[in-house]
């Protein structure tokens, strides 16, 4: 054979064997995890163990879904059959019905997958029985989760957002895989040797994430402390900086597990209080007295009150009535013991469409646009300033009585302008959408503020919010020993009753702390009565909480 020839030949062999080689290695390697499914998956009947999504993040990236260890076990019916004292231990720990799992072992062949508890594991793994397992995995939502009402909850069935970040989120959380254990058989259903009950490793894929503007620790707070009070209402915190919201919360909630049993309950655990429309009381004297400076009126006047002021023929009384009213009052008194008669009487030298158009301004009357984030929201309201007003009517809304409603967003995001020194921000509740290592894919907060009312005029109406936690109404909320705080209290009628008596919701809202304002909050507590002595003993407890937490 000549040379040339052997040449040939030996470099067609090499060639050969390299292309083989090549297909090996994208057999084996690069194709292997998926040619390994795809084939187990033309004999496996699987059992999804759960649907993995992607996580709901506070802003310090803290958690606030799936963070409760939930443990499986995993009954192999191939394996168990005919071994009934094994079957009847299991039944014991796991508190089942025997003779039905029995039944159910003996008609299945996939895995029977089970929750159970660390001991009930415990006491299995001691039995040393062949056929079970367990896996250890991560539950979505538990009785502990923060933020219910914010992240909402899924369906249980087809592990999708029902409401809420998780519902408008869908389809950024929602992955493309499942998490499931099979049985591998052959023809005759006889267990394949060397696979059997196996786990279906799924192919990896880029998890997003949902950062949030919520602070973990900040709500855990303000649920703790309105969880404690045992009352129904909300807390709403704001960063006056960035118009972050950095806590929303609304008590009673609920089991986001079980779903079904609060749908017709009278408590109404579903329904979200912080974004709901309230009548606000003299919470909105603020904007009244906003309103006032704006217009060039002084609202500083010498006023008697006799505790009530008669316009025609309806008599509006002040919280002084009992005692006989306040007397001789200035406008630094009357707004810290919320004088009625005094409000009044400016609200009508004010003009109701002023008043109205300065509300605007703070946002009142439409939605403060958390909602363009998944968490509905009302817009609150305010009446037509085009319409013909009584004094009457420039009565109930100089105390933000009748047609003035707003929520505790509201309200928060109210407070907090005034503390920003007179600059609106966008609400955010939203941060970004992040991957599994935490770099940001999209920004979905705005960052944007406009001036509303002049800084003189916020200053104002500060001193007169510092007073009422000082020597006013809100006395309850004094913060002195941690730099003070400023506030106004409310508590507002509704024209409704209950067993006869008048339903009088309750409001504290106010920043701290008093000269350089971190945190707005505001506090409703339905049916309250007094805002002054229920809400402010609240705002107290979460601001010296925060504070002493340094966060």
């Amino acid at each position: 054979m000549s040379l040339r020839r052997a040449s040939f030949l030996l470099m067609s062999f090499t060639f050969l064997i390299f292309l083989l080689g090549i297909r090996i290695f994208y057999l084996q390697i690069y194709a292997g995890k998926k040619l390994s499914l795809s084939a187990s998956t033309q004999r496996i009947s699987e059992k999804s163990i759960d649907i993995p999504r992607g996580n709901i993040l506070d802003r310090n990236l803290i958690p606030l879904t799936n963070r409760t260890e939930e443990i499986y076990i995993v009954l192999k019916p191939l394996l168990l059959r005919g071994r009934d004292s094994d079957i009847a231990n299991i039944a014991q720990v796991l508190e089942l019905n025997v003779s039905k799992l029995k039944r159910e072992i003996e008609f299945n062949k996939t895995p029977i997958i089970l929750s159970c508890t660390q001991s009930q594991k415990d006491s299995l793994a001691d039995l040393k029985i062949q056929g079970i397992s367990f896996i250890h995995s991560l539950k979505r939502y538990s009785k502990e989760s923060v933020a219910k009402h914010v992240t909402g909850y899924i369906n249980q069935i087809d592990n999708t957002g029902k409401t809420g970040i998780e519902k408008y989120f869908q389809a950024t959380l929602k992955l493309s895989y499942k998490n499931s254990i099979g049985v591998v058989t052959d023809a005759k259903n006889n267990l394949v040797a060397g696979l059997g009950y196996r786990f279906i490793e799924p192919e990896e894929t880029n998890q997003l994430n949902v950062k949030l503007t919520i602070d973990y620790h900040i709500q855990k707070i303000a649920e703790n402390v309105l969880e404690k009070s045992g009352l129904k209402g909300s807390v709403v915190i704001q960063d006056v900086v960035s118009g972050d919201i950095v806590a929303m919360v609304s008590k009673p909630d609920f089991d986001p597990n079980d779903i079904e049993k609060y749908l017709d309950s009278p408590d109404k655990e579903l329904f979200n209080r912080s974004v709901a429309s309230y009548n606000l009381g003299s919470i909105f004297k603020i904007i009244v007295l906003a309103s006032a400076y704006e217009n060039g009126i002084n609202p500083d006047m010498d006023y008697y009150c006799p505790g009530y002021i008669t316009l025609g023929d309806k008599i509006f009384k002040c919280s002084s009535f009992e005692k006989g009213g306040h007397g001789f009052i200035n406008l630094e008194e009357a707004f810290a013991s919320s004088c009625n008669p005094y409000f009044i009487e400016l609200g009508i030298k004010t003009g109701a469409a002023n008043i109205i158009k300065t509300a605007k301004k703070f946002g009142l009357g439409c939605p403060t646009g958390i909602h363009e984030h998944g968490v509905e929201e009302s817009s609150g309201h305010l009446p037509d300033e085009n319409k013909y007003f009584t004094h009457g009517d420039i009565a109930n809304i100089s105390i933000g009585q009748g047609d003035i409603l707003a929520t505790p967003l509201q309200v928060a995001d109210m407070v907090a302008t005034i503390a920003n020194g007179g600059i609106k921000n966008k609400v955010n509740i939203v941060d970004s959408i992040i991957d599994s290592s935490n770099n940001t894919l999209k920004v979905l907060k705005f960052n944007q503020g406009e001036r509303v009312i002049s800084k003189e005029i916020c200053n104002k109406i500060k001193y007169l919010m510092e007073k009422v936690t000082i020597s006013g109404t809100g006395v309850k909320a004094n913060l002195d020993e941690y730099g003070g705080a400023a506030a106004k209290t409310g508590s507002a009628e509704t024209g409704q009753y209950i067993d006869g008596e008048k339903v009088v919701h309750a409001w504290f809202a106010g920043y701290f702390p008093r000269l350089n304002p971190k945190y707005s909050i505001a506090v409703f507590i339905e049916n309250g009565k007094s805002g002054g002595s229920v809400a402010a003993p609240i705002f107290e407890e979460i601001a010296r909480d925060i504070l002493n937490k340094g966060l």
